[in-house]
């Protein structure tokens, strides 16, 4: 006889796993914030269409953003499964967190520099042939966002050591103010600003946004400092892992540069075609991925001590699950791809025409769902076992296939090729970790069995 199934029973009893609680927490915030992301892009499509002022935008905060990922979202990702093993082995946390926040402030700074110095040549050799004054309105808010990096790093880290100590509603709220911020901007000061107000929006956003994780972890007591330790064994390996985090996210934060570097051969108002037609993709992969994501690299990390056969275990089931969820939002998504469009973007300087190429940009975008989702469980789940040297590998591939997909592809279906082939380069990767995950779990067994 069938056990009958009790629905209420289930849920009470999942709501009791903490684990489940806090992605539902991470993910209820996240929906939040994602809804304000995009009521930001509708009031931007609605003051400025696809512009040049919004193309400009774009590209002035693609080299702050990249440099920003790179080193901030690498040494979060490597700083959070080592800092979980200097908390359970004792010793001075205040030494670890004090050495980690001056690394952050000193390469934010650092790398503020190399932006600085870089941005001419940046714009020479991948936006050439346009205008002075195109070139000018790109600058101008490049040395407004420029300031941001400082904020984000400092951001990142508070936020890492929230979701540590399972502050996770605070952690995800920190993202809520900029896009806030910049509809304010829009709608009260957008004559005053003129060209800056995105810029000055994203800035105003990003100081919030610190201040407000300050306030948190000092209120929460998680902030701990001391005399910094440069030579502990955990330090030594985050220092040892960090350069391999940092060349995979460079690898493939150089994706996007390359896709809007082949869009900016295309007609005016292309990149920006391409950041519309992203949004719908990256909200429904960035609701799954930040509230697992964040969750559960420190789930991991603290998993893996405990008993790491049974995490292996674990992240093919979570795997099992996402690829079935995530593709049928996928095929929803693209069915309704041109409604959602023109729902959120067709007004005033958002015509229907542009509705017509930005809605076949995005399902191109939507094919990649399920296999960017399971992607960034197995890279947390790497990164939680300092695995992430084959990242690199990985990433060179991916990078490799991107230029060449683009070149092909952008000859026959123009900005569209662009999409299709990031979606393919993704569904490549994630074949490509799934197979080296499969390999380190056979390692594991026969060192349990042997």
């Amino acid at each position: 006889m069938i056990p009958k199934f009790d629905l209420i029973k289930f849920v009470r009893t999942s709501l009791k796993n903490p684990t489940i609680t806090n992605i539902i927490i991470v993910g209820v915030v996240t929906l939040c914030v994602k809804v304000l992301g995009f009521l930001k892009e509708a009031a931007i499509a609605d003051s400025f269409g696809l512009s040049e002022l919004v193309d400009t935008f774009y590209i002035a905060i693609l080299i702050p953003g990249f440099m920003s990922n790179v080193f901030l979202g690498g040494f979060k990702s490597v700083f959070i499964p080592n800092y979980v093993i200097e908390l359970n082995s004792g010793k001075n946390i205040r030494a670890f967190q004090t050495t980690c926040f001056l690394v952050t402030i000193a390469v934010a700074l650092v790398f503020c520099l190399i932006a600085v110095l870089f941005t001419d040549v940046y714009l020479e050799t991948f936006f050439s042939g346009h205008s002075e004054s195109y070139y000018a309105l790109i600058k101008v808010q490049f040395y407004c966002i420029i300031p941001c990096m400082i904020f984000w790093g400092l951001s990142s880290m508070l936020n890492g050591l929230l979701t540590i100590y399972d502050e996770f509603m605070f952690s995800s709220m920190n993202s809520v103010f900029t896009p806030i911020t910049i509809m304010i901007c829009l709608f009260f000061f957008k004559e005053e600003l003129g060209n800056l107000v995105l810029a000055k929006g994203t800035l105003i956003g990003s100081i919030l946004n610190f201040l407000f994780l300050l306030t948190v972890t000092l209120k929460k007591k998680i902030i701990k400092l001391g005399i910094p330790d440069f030579v502990s064994k955990n330090i030594k390996e985050l220092f040892i892992q960090l350069p391999a985090k940092l060349s995979a996210n460079i690898l493939t934060g150089i994706n996007p540069i390359i896709d809007q570097y082949f869009a900016a051969q295309l007609i005016i108002g292309s990149i920006a075609a391409l950041n519309y037609g992203v949004k719908i993709p990256m909200f429904a992969i960035g609701l799954v991925t930040l509230a697992l994501g964040n969750v559960l690299l420190p789930y991991f990390s603290k998993k893996v001590i405990e008993n790491r056969d049974k995490a292996f275990s674990e992240l093919k089931r979570i795997l099992k699950f996402l690829l079935i969820g995530s593709s049928a939002i996928a095929i929803i998504l693209i069915v309704l791809s041109s409604p959602l469009i023109a729902l959120i973007f067709e007004r005033n300087a958002f015509t229907s025409d542009d509705t017509v190429i930005v809605s076949g940009i995005q399902q191109l975008y939507l094919i990649q769902i399920p296999a960017y989702i399971t992607t960034i469980i197995m890279v947390r789940f790497l990164e939680s076992i300092n695995k992430n040297r084959f990242m690199v590998l990985a990433a060179v591939i991916c990078l490799v296939l991107n230029i060449t997909f683009n070149y092909f592809l952008i000859e026959h279906i123009g900005v569209y090729g662009l999409a299709l082939a990031t979606s393919a380069v993704v569904i490549v990767n994630s074949l490509i970790l799934y197979g080296y995950i499969s390999h380190l779990n056979k390692e594991q067994k026969a060192i349990i069995t042997s």
